[in-house]
């Protein structure tokens, strides 16, 4: 007869928050503009253009992630990556991350500390200088990330969502659809035969289609073209979470315009960013959580779409439509010069069926 293995006493439950902080914290990556880092009440950063961009945003396991799917450190990377691309969209350089994380007394230590290397590695990976500057440590039934980011603007105006007009042309820079081509396949094919998320086809699914399920579990937005947009002259942006439809028409309410995507030119750019063609076409118009930046310039700062391949746009970003004027309707989102109105995205609210996993 074999014995039961011993049970886990390294957890969150058993060992408490000062011990646990004791581990994490030294795992967190550090910030340039710290003045006064973790240990106190409260971080002190420099701010030495007088202002500062802050952003919040939160993770709840459930609705936001299934940690049948995602690892810690795909939470982690994920946490600060979807947050640093919001202080880009603004066109503001990301400059450091508070992070508040309610998890189940239960928890292993050891997973608390790959959610902090999660954090580090997408710190130094997509915005080299940002870092963790303090937060809050937490139990609680639920598993829950709450970020808030802080940015530096460097002297420059903010790049808000209303500045888009007519003659203006859009551009993205970063995948499309793929994180939605993602999230489809851990639906259909990463859950048991009940439904359910199983962790076991999750794997498979990771080694099968590594690009769709790294784009949705790890995202890699472009956090440093959101300050070369700025500095190249972009008149609105914002950071692709909800899908391009759903994001474009923000854009055209706040700007008081019409945008007119190519559906071939939204096309070519998913697929160059690895979108598989036999993916349903309609993804990259509506499919989520991309993170993706998307813009507007002014006709002097981007050339012909049909001058494309000599376009000389910041950084990554490709021209894939024109800004128009709204017509008696008001604002909207056309196609190839047709009104759109899928809505698309992913509304938690309404789409999450409430099972665990």
């Amino acid at each position: 007869m074999t014995s039961a293995p011993p049970p886990d006493h390294d957890t969150l439950g058993a060992v408490g928050e000062l011990a646990a902080l004791a581990r994490i914290i030294p795992l967190l990556p550090g910030s340039d503009a710290t003045v006064l880092g973790p240990g106190d009440d409260a971080a002190v950063l420099a701010a030495p253009d007088g202002r500062f961009v802050v952003t919040t945003d939160m993770m709840i396991h459930g609705p936001d992630f299934r940690t049948a799917w995602s690892t810690m450190h795909d939470l982690g990377f994920k946490a600060a990556a979807t947050n640093l691309s919001d202080v880009a969209a603004m066109g503001a350089r990301p400059t450091a991350l508070v992070v508040a994380l309610a998890a189940p007394a239960e928890t292993p230590v050891a997973e608390l500390e790959a959610l902090a290397e999660g954090l580090r590695d997408a710190c130094e990976a997509l915005a080299p200088g940002c870092g963790v500057v303090g937060g809050d440590l937490s139990v609680s039934s639920v598993l829950t990330i709450a970020v808030t980011a802080f940015g530096d603007l460097e002297d420059r105006e903010p790049v808000t969502r209303a500045g888009a007009r007519p003659g203006d042309w859009v551009a993205v820079s970063g995948s499309l659809g793929l994180a939605a081509e993602g999230l489809r396949l851990l639906f259909e094919r990463g859950v048991d035969a009940t439904g359910a998320p199983d962790a076991g086809a999750a794997a498979r699914l990771r080694a099968e289609h590594p690009v769709p399920l790294a784009v949705q579990l790890t995202p890699h937005p472009p956090i440093a073209d959101g300050v070369a947009a700025a500095l190249g002259g972009a008149s609105a942006m914002l950071d692709l979470s909800d899908g391009l439809a759903l994001d474009a028409r923000r854009i055209a309410r706040a700007s008081g315009v019409s945008l007119d995507l190519a559906s071939q030119q939204v096309r070519e750019v998913a697929l160059a960013h690895g979108l598989d063609p036999a993916a349903p076409a309609s993804l990259a118009l509506t499919g989520g959580e991309d993170h993706a930046l998307l813009a507007t310039f002014p006709p002097d700062v981007a050339p012909p779409l049909d001058a494309r391949s000599r376009q000389t746009l910041p950084g990554g970003f490709r021209i894939i439509g024109r800004v128009v004027a709204a017509d008696r309707h008001g604002p909207a989102l056309l196609v190839d010069g047709r009104v759109f109105d899928e809505r698309g995205g992913w509304d938690p609210f309404a789409e999450w069926s409430g099972q665990g996993g």
